[in-house]
Order: structure tokens, then C-alpha cells, then sequence
């Protein structure tokens, strides 16, 4: 399972009301890159065939399979403070990340 925190929830549902599309749900995903070998990805996308769909504060999130061997137990945060703006994941699977904390390495 994928979840948000419900700090999380309420900023992409304030995000998502400006995309005037109630299909749409949030897209997770990793991608190669970074400087810790994966970079985590976030969109607004519709459901595609052989998605991992979770409910989680009254929001669909979409996880591709490929994507969900590396971020299963995964929980999205929301941070707005001194020292920055963003959301954050509290990834599980994740054996180390980069001081930005955009990136990260798993084994799989």
C-alpha cells in the first residue's frame, strides 16, 4: 500500500481542483536517475491498465508495478516551513537517499 498523510491529501486535493478533471488521481512513481540511482516521480494522471489503485484521503493514487516493487509501504508527506516547501517520502524500501532528498537507492 501507498498512503499520504492528510497534510499531503489536502495539498494535492488543492492541487487538483485547479485541474477541473474529477477522473484524475495522483500518479506515483520512480524513474532512473538522481544521484542516488532512483528520483521519485508525482503527476496527475488517469488510471492505465495494471495500476496498483489505493484510496488514501479520499484520493486515487496510481503506481505502475514497476514503480511499486520500490515503493510499497511508502507514505507521502507534506511539509511548509522555514526550511522549505515540498512533499517528502517516507519510504521504507529505500536503503539510502540523497541529502536532497529526491532521490534514493534499493536493492531489488
Amino acid at each position: 500500500m501507498v498512503t499520504l498523510t492528510p497534510l499531503a491529501a489536502s495539498e494535492v486535493k488543492r492541487i487538483l481542483e485547479k485541474q477541473n478533471n474529477p477522473a484524475m488521481g495522483l500518479r506515483l512513481g520512480v524513474k532512473g536517475g538522481g544521484c542516488s540511482g532512483f528520483s521519485y516521480a508525482m503527476g496527475f494522471d488517469l488510471q492505465k491498465e495494471g495500476d496498483n489503485v489505493f484510496e488514501t484521503e479520499g484520493l486515487k493514487v496510481y503506481v505502475d508495478s514497476k514503480s511499486y516493487l520500490y515503493l510499497k509501504n511508502t507514505v507521502v508527506d507534506f511539509h511548509d516551513g522555514l526550511e522549505g516547501r515540498g512533499f517528502k517520502f517516507v519510504n521504507p524500501n529505500a536503503e539510502k537517499s540523497c541529502g536532497c532528498g529526491e532521490s534514493f537507492s534499493a536493492c531489488g
